[in-house]
């Protein structure tokens, strides 16, 4: 099956929008010579991925399970479009079913569900990300990680099966009408569990970038634990004396950090800036591009909030009025507080993952950052303890006795 068979929702599994910097300011003549090129280049191009291909079963994880390709279509009910979950760049993902234990196709309602990514055949890109995720997702495991079961690498199909997620990604939660809003307190676990996965990742001895944090990455449990998926355009950070690694600039407007757009330089605080981004998300319930917001149409989010962090007096008009209130005041002050650091301009104030998960952890630890009712600043009254208004007031009663007595 080539082609979607219906118009799906957006998916976390589907590829990024790409863009360069060096396509800024190009004419569309320049973009039709430039689409003219590519199309001479595609014989390169099936080359290099026959090439790439040949390497691949010397590289693939031995704990992933190779499925074929007859495996999958019955799962998936020859990728019939009532199993069919999204569509992107990427290709298609459906729904599947197979064996708890063998891994072999299964009836539709029994076994394992699983999500199964189906690459589109004549994507050379696409086929350079899928080998990227079997890379990074079938040789590391953490409970915030999507967990990549395994792939299918028959002819030219190329596809990936996956841990289903129920709830499914967080851009639908936050932005898909007719959906119950979430809690403030179910917002920010989310944030502490990418918080977590992007901490595992920055941690790692290749000091993996994950390169692509955006809402729609983001899936979710039924319990609504978050978890990191499409790995296609992660990559190892700097190692030893490098400060970055240099890359072609691929990604998602509004999510991608600056000086990652402008000079292709990574580096894990550009997944830091990405976090600050989608924390902004949950604490808005805006997106990080909205052609529909007031202003103008590249006005991105953070263009839009920073003014409200950077003030503390109005830090609070950020916030998504879908909540109601219903959220402590202390701990959205600061979250805010927190998103601004993530969204410094310069890279080098930026604080590491590791230091955002210990302050969100502190946020979710309701000792520590417990419920803020108003106070007596809100109103511009000084309010006293009740044992020193009981003092003053048997001092002023002795003292009306006493004038009373001398009279």
């Amino acid at each position: 099956m080539g082609n979607c068979l219906m118009q799906p929702a957006k998916l976390a599994h589907a590829s990024s929008i790409t863009f360069a910097s060096s396509e800024i300011g190009k004419s569309q003549d320049d973009v039709k010579q430039d689409a003219n090129n590519d199309s001479k280049r595609v014989p390169m191009e099936s080359l290099n991925k026959s090439l790439i291909a040949s390497k691949f079963d010397a590289s693939v994880p031995s704990s992933l399970k190779a499925f074929s390709f007859n495996d999958l279509r019955n799962a998936t009910k020859n990728f019939k479009s009532e199993t069919l979950l999204g569509e992107g760049g990427f290709g298609c993902v459906f729904k599947g079913w197979i064996d708890q234990n063998t891994f072999a196709p299964a009836k539709p309602g029994t076994g394992v569900v699983v999500a199964i990514k189906k690459l589109k055949t004549e994507s050379f890109q696409g086929h350079k990300e899928w080998l990227t995720e079997v890379h990074y997702l079938g040789t590391l495991y953490h409970e915030n990680l999507v967990k990549l079961v395994g792939y299918c690498a028959e002819s030219d199909n190329r596809l990936l099966v996956y841990e289903f997620m129920p709830k499914g990604s967080l851009e639908n939660h936050l932005f898909r009408k007719g959906v119950q809003p979430m809690a403030w307190v179910t917002r920010m676990q989310i944030a502490l569990d990418v918080a977590r996965g992007l901490s595992f990742l920055h941690g790692l001895s290749a000091n993996v970038i994950y390169r692509d944090l955006k809402a729609s990455n983001i899936l979710l449990d039924s319990d609504f634990n978050a978890k990191l998926s499409d790995f296609g355009l992660a990559r190892d950070g700097p190692t030893g004396d490098n400060t970055h690694v240099s890359t072609r600039v691929v990604g998602t407007r509004g999510y991608a950090a600056p000086e990652y757009v402008a000079t292709g330089h990574l580096t894990p605080k550009s997944d830091v800036y990405s976090f600050g981004v989608v924390l902004l998300e949950l604490l808005s319930g805006r997106r990080a591009m909205d052609d529909d917001r007031v202003g103008s149409v590249d006005e991105t989010l953070v263009d839009w909030a920073r003014p409200f962090l950077m003030d503390t007096r109005r830090v609070l008009r950020i916030m998504d009025t879908r909540l109601g209130g219903q959220y402590s005041k202390k701990g959205a002050q600061a979250a805010a507080a927190l998103a601004l650091q993530c969204l410094h301009t310069d890279p080098k104030y930026r604080p590491p993952m590791v230091e955002v998960k210990a302050t969100l952890e502190n946020l979710n630890n309701p000792k520590i950052a417990p419920a803020t009712p108003p106070t007596q600043a809100s109103y511009g009254l000084k309010l006293f303890p009740l044992s020193s208004l009981l003092n003053l007031l048997v001092w002023v009663l002795l003292s009306v006795s006493s004038v009373m007595v001398a009279g």
